[in-house]
């Protein structure tokens, strides 16, 4: 089993669950953050460290949200390794309750 970020992630990134993370099995993207699963160990100190509610493991990974399960390991192989808390995005707190955000992904 792994971790897996999902769409409440995109314009946001709160980075709180990168500084918990012993193994940096998190990478980043331009407006969202990924798990690499290859690192993940199931650990899930990062769940409650995300303000958003954004990381779920792999089998609790709502059904609407169950691409975000490829697509974390696909984006995890392109993007670096994220180690250090950074502040979020500057509309982050703008977009935190939006629900519906997959256009908004950059890759």
């Amino acid at each position: 089993m792994t971790f897996v970020v999902t769409e409440s992630c995109i314009r946001c990134k709160y980075t709180d669950c990168v500084d918990v993370c012993p193994t940096d099995a998190f990478r980043e993207g331009p407006n969202f953050l990924a798990i690499d699963p290859e690192d993940c160990i199931d650990c899930a100190v990062c769940v409650p460290e995300c303000p958003v509610q954004a990381i779920y493991a792999d089998e609790d990974v709502p059904g609407d949200q169950q691409d975000f399960v490829a697509l974390n390991a696909e984006l995890a192989r392109a993007w670096p390794a994220i180690t250090r808390l950074h502040a979020a995005l500057p509309d982050a707190e703008a977009w935190a309750p939006v629900k519906l955000k997959r256009a908004e992904l950059k890759r």
